[in-house]
């Protein structure tokens, strides 16, 4: 008799993780994918022969274990982001994922618990219930920003170790004033994360928490190169902190977590970020550009800082979604509901999205509000 196949159920699994699905979007080859926000330029040439020069270098001491704190990554990160930053001010980690989920190891687990504003990065509650720690879900606003003294209430009633802001706000796009970052930094107890992943894609002029550190011990500044420095793949995610949060790290951190192959790719990439960051223009101007085209077809947008655009309203969004992969575009149904989000891509892929919603919207019905198709659109949604 052949055995039953074993089942997650069948294990003995943490009580906590019963039932939960893992986080990912779907990876499916079309022609256009706009579901991730990945930047869709490539290395250039001249990066690419760089990169594998270093690479032929540095393949001769791969018996060898990597700088084990990544100091020379560091160090050119800490330049990269100014602000009078040392090197003992920045930490580096596979991907921002594993630099929240070393900051929760370090100042979350059993019995202590997270804020975060809700609809906000996915990750946020999936890490922290992964390390033991409770997550209380906040709310954002109609426009899907955060209200100072809603978000303060919440902070005194709920006293989190863990406060999450995420500026620009993933999925929404939504940039936070840095007078409320500065308003909560003080409320909080404990820690505050903020997660400036696609700070890049912001408006010229925007200030970052960056400029906050000084005399906040407790703030925590995340960046990624996967965005902006189209380095996805390279996996790099880093943070912006006190000495002293960095020495916290160092107590939950693997050891020789950055390989060597990975430190110097994120060199190289920094070494070339005048040719990377040249996207970013493109990029913005590619999203007002289509924020503008949807508000023009009537739909609800939201205002975005980041490199994608949030945007509905739909009485059937996977119908939409549906219809625009069955069109070779890819693009993420995440979001509150009756809301679709697409990354902004090259100028071609960005025609060929506009041409994919023109026969969508053809067989779909669209959500009205009365007052136009900007912020005011967005009232009672949530």
């Amino acid at each position: 008799m052949t055995p039953r196949p074993v089942t997650l159920g069948d294990l003995p699994i943490r009580d906590d993780l019963r039932g939960r699905s893992p986080y990912g979007a779907p990876q499916i080859d079309v022609p256009v994918r706009l579901n991730t926000n990945e930047n869709p330029y490539p290395p250039s040439p001249a990066l690419v022969a760089d990169l594998a020069g270093a690479v032929g270098r540095d393949a001769a001491s791969l018996n060898r274990y990597p700088d084990r704190d990544a100091l020379a990554l560091r160090g050119d990160l800490a330049a990269y982001l100014g602000h009078g930053l040392a090197v003992d001010q920045v930490w580096a980690a596979n991907g921002s994922n594993e630099v929240l989920q070393q900051i929760l190891q370090a100042f979350g687990g059993h019995g202590r618990s997270a804020l975060g504003f809700e609809p906000s990065y996915s990750m946020h509650p999936i890490i922290t219930t992964g390390v033991s720690t409770r997550w209380i879900p906040g709310s954002r606003e109609e426009d899907f920003g955060v209200d100072p003294g809603k978000a303060v209430a919440a902070i005194e009633e709920h006293r989190p170790d863990i406060v999450f802001l995420t500026s620009p706000n993933n999925p929404t796009g939504t940039a936070l004033p840095l007078g409320v970052i500065e308003g909560l930094v003080q409320a909080a107890p404990g820690m505050v994360v903020v997660d400036e992943a696609y700070f890049e894609f912001a408006r010229t002029g925007t200030p970052s928490a960056l400029s906050l550190l000084p005399g906040n011990p407790r703030l925590i500044v995340t960046r990624t190169m996967s965005k902006a420095f189209a380095m996805a793949g390279t996996r790099v995610g880093y943070l912006a902190a006190d000495p002293a949060v960095v020495e916290a790290l160092l107590l939950v951190r693997l050891p020789y977590h950055l390989s060597t192959l990975t430190q110097m790719a994120a060199r190289v990439a920094l070494a070339h970020r005048a040719e990377l960051l040249g996207t970013v223009d493109r990029l913005r101007a590619e999203r007002d550009d289509c924020v503008a085209w949807l508000r023009g077809r009537g739909l609800t947008v939201a205002d975005s800082d980041a490199n994608f655009v949030m945007f509905g309203r739909f009485a059937d969004r996977r119908a939409v979604w549906e219809a625009l992969l069955a069109r070779g575009v890819l693009i993420r149904e995440v979001g509150p509901p009756e809301w679709l989000r697409v990354s902004i891509g090259t100028t071609g892929e960005m025609a060929a999205f506009r041409e994919a919603m023109t026969d969508a919207l053809a067989a779909s019905p669209v959500i009205t509000t009365p007052g136009g198709s900007g912020r005011d659109d967005l009232e009672g949604i949530l």
